[in-house]
């Protein structure tokens, strides 16, 4: 990537799009474009059509989606399938039509089956059935896969897709009707010791093994991307490390000095048994996770302290 060249990051205020921008100023990147979904309307064709022939980019990055844990995912499953499909669509042909260098498509390892190996390799990706919980999700970031590829084999767009594991940090969703696992344990554990609760209640039974990646790191993985990875197949980016559920939240609970009992509601949906990446590629390239587990469950509570 030129430093010069001008960058768009879509979704810069999410936790991963906010987290990109961070690390794209430290490497003096000079030129970074932002709009926020007020002032860009991503699933309107014309918006993005209008947004792009006046702006040029040369490079795309594109973290915008609608995202959340399995209550929401399975809640609004026509919302996840339309909005990230006409995100994507959107973001993707308009790259193509403008010229852009290079785009990163980003998304998810829950396109992978759910019953797959483990860890889960990139050439597992449309060989079994989905975890339904989230299927109209997976399949959306799916066929956002197979537009690049397309691209790329039709037209000779230099478009690639990483998929991160599960991600926590700064500028997470801490809803607890639309979060992810880590931030909603946070803000659970963090309200039982405020009132001083003899126990918090946690979805499912505890036993699904899960990978957590720092956001910051997923950022610097980005960087690495951009400038070294050329392929029509995807690329896993993760920390090769999981640990069960029930493990994670007993983490999160001694960090923040919660002391009480934690009852499991095993009549709530547990998801994909295990989910871990198989992240060779990724680190062939140089990269690797710079903050361990422990590190980042104490910079994500102080955040949410701080800011929350």
């Amino acid at each position: 990537m030129n430093k010069e060249g001008k960058v768009y990051v879509a979704g810069h205020r999410g936790m991963v799009g906010s987290a990109l921008v961070r690390k794209l100023k430290a490497a003096d990147f000079n030129h970074i474009i932002t709009r926020t979904s007020a002032e860009l309307n991503l699933t309107n064709q014309q918006a993005v059509a209008d947004f792009f022939a006046a702006e040029k980019p040369d490079y795309v990055i594109l973290a915008a989606a609608k995202v959340g844990g399995i209550l929401a995912n399975n809640t609004y499953r026509g919302q996840f399938i339309y909005e990230n499909m006409m995100i994507q669509n959107n973001v993707i042909h308009q790259s193509y039509l403008n010229g852009v260098k290079k785009l990163l498509f980003l998304g998810s390892s829950c396109i992978y089956p759910k019953m797959a190996p483990q860890p889960l390799k990139e050439d597992y990706l449309l060989t079994g059935t989905l975890e339904a919980t989230n299927e109209p999700y997976a399949i959306a970031k799916i066929a956002g896969i197979k537009m690049c590829e397309a691209y790329r084999s039709q037209y000779g767009c230099n478009f690639i897709s990483a998929m991160p594991t599960n991600l926590y940090g700064p500028n997470d969703n801490f809803d607890l009707e639309s979060s992810h696992v880590f931030p909603a344990l946070i803000r659970k554990f963090i309200e039982a010791k405020k009132s001083n609760a003899s126990s918090v209640d946690l979805w499912g039974t505890g036993k699904p093994r899960r990978e957590f990646l720092h956001v910051d790191d997923l950022a610097k993985a980005i960087i690495v991307c951009l400038d070294g990875y050329d392929s029509d197949q995807q690329i896993n980016i993760g920390t090769g490390i999981d640990l069960t559920v029930a493990a994670l939240a007993e983490k999160i609970a001694e960090n923040i000095g919660f002391s009480g009992s934690i009852n499991w509601d095993v009549a709530r949906e547990d998801g994909t048994p295990q989910k871990v990446l198989d992240i060779q590629k990724i680190t062939n390239l140089g990269w690797k996770p710079t903050i361990n587990l422990d590190q980042g469950i104490k910079l994500t509570v102080e955040w949410f302290l701080e800011n929350k």
